[in-house]
């Protein structure tokens, strides 16, 4: 097969819950675990990094990777959806995952797999481990794909868990309450394994410490072990922070919502520092300024261009947008202009009631099955004041925006991860 072929195969074969939604989801670890033995269980050839929550796995992932890749360590990152490429999802040292080793990795294993009948994250997963073991990786940073106790990815044991935060999301799947989604989050905690919550929340924060006393982990609050000073934004999108500890750290990520994502890099770090990984403020600092340019990160509260200023960002829950809404707001050069559009399984109302009135509307959808058609998503949006056009697709709506704006106004781009995924393969293919 070509890479191409492979690629549809994937995709066509093989449920798809970025496309599909919670008929493509398959709980439990059956056959990951099949899938596993196939491989000869490569994941148990290098250390681990878990990684869950509900908001801020990504920016988490990609950064302490990042670092580690700064500390000389040779580091798997394992990351989902993609935004414009499917090998984004899999990278060491920043660099994508071979075209040929999908090819034969797929060629090889495809006929016994298909009895199996995993899904399309199943066999990501065990691609990823597969590659990191074959590229004898030092350690690997693993973000779940939904949930935890059943992610697919839950069958490593890692030598540090991080659970960033929990929001009401996937609700049909984990649960309809803060707690439940809190209990499945924490089934990635193991036996004497340190963890690092980044919240304390007292809607769920005695989830986590229950969990963790009764596996005997080891566990720190980030924003109460490593508290926050103050902070600003520079010109270019980023953001200096001032912590305790840490003086005018340089994040690459400028979005308001990385303030308590860095607290909990930070709590990370320490951890791994006493496991005994030899990281030092240097690699600290060179990881927290240069994630983009190191793991290839994109789209979070992305600056694509000055004039208009355009910012895309890849925030889709009322946790994330709670964050983004207000730093919305702040922007102070000229009129605000919104592309914006979510998937059907998201809580629409939660999030529109969310965004700012005085803002100026472009309607869109994402492509994929489970868009939220822009009709029913803008007669949504009219109860709550917001006013705006209605586009098919989101280089429409982008375009138009472009057209609308002056060159001292501000273009926000986001609602969905695939909005923002459907502009920036619009971007590149220009």
């Amino acid at each position: 097969m070509t890479y191409e072929e492979t690629i549809n195969y994937l995709y066509t074969r093989l449920p798809l819950y970025q496309k599909e939604g919670s008929k493509a989801y398959k709980p439990g670890l059956q056959n990951i675990e099949a899938l596993d033995r196939l491989c000869n269980s490569p994941h148990k050839k290098f250390a681990t990094i878990h990684i869950a929550g509900s908001n801020g796995k990504g920016s988490v992932s990609h950064t302490i990777a990042a670092i580690l890749q700064s500390a000389g360590y040779k580091t798997g990152l394992y990351t989902s959806p993609h935004l414009t490429d499917f090998r984004e999802r899999i990278r060491v040292n920043g660099n994508k995952i071979d075209k040929e080793y999908i090819i034969n990795f797929t060629e090889k294993l495809k006929s016994e797999a298909e009895k199996i009948s995993p899904s399309f994250f199943e066999w990501v997963t065990e691609l990823a481990f597969s590659y990191f073991a074959e590229e004898d990786v030092d350690i690997a940073v693993i973000e779940t794909g939904l949930g935890g106790r059943l992610d697919s990815t839950n069958i490593i044991s890692p030598i540090l868990s991080i659970i960033t935060n929990i929001s009401l999301e996937h609700t049909y799947l984990l649960g309809d309450t803060y707690q439940a989604i809190a209990t499945e989050k924490t089934g990635i905690i193991k036996e004497n394994t340190p963890v690092v919550f980044g919240e304390w929340d007292d809607r769920y924060a005695n989830v986590f410490i229950e969990k963790a006393n009764k596996n005997n982990s080891k566990f720190e609050f980030a924003e109460k072990s490593i508290p926050l000073i103050d902070y600003k934004y520079l010109e270019d999108g980023k953001l200096i922070l001032n912590f305790e500890g840490y003086n005018q750290l340089e994040f690459a990520l400028g979005g308001i919502y990385q303030i308590k994502n860095a607290a909990t890099i930070l709590q990370s770090i320490k951890f791994l520092q006493e496991y005994g990984y030899n990281i030092t403020e240097t690699n600290i600092r060179e990881g927290f300024a240069n994630v983009t340019t190191l793991t290839g990160l994109r789209g979070r509260w992305e600056i694509i261009r000055t004039s208009p200023k355009v910012i895309c960002d890849t925030g889709h829950n009322v946790g994330g947008i709670t964050y983004t809404a207000k730093q919305m707001s702040e922007q102070n050069n000229g009129t605000l202009h919104i592309v914006f559009g979510m998937v059907s399984d998201k809580d629409i109302e939660g999030v529109i009631s969310l965004l700012p009135q005085d803002a100026k509307y472009y309607f869109t959808q994402p492509s994929g099955q489970r868009a939220m058609d822009v009709e029913e998503f803008e007669a949504i949006a009219s109860k709550y004041n917001l006013i705006g056009e209605i586009f098919k697709t989101v280089p429409e709506a982008y375009n138009k925006a472009l057209k609308m704006a002056s060159k001292t106004d501000t273009i926000y781009v986001g609602g969905s991860t695939f909005i923002v995924a459907d502009l920036l393969t619009y971007l590149e293919s220009k």
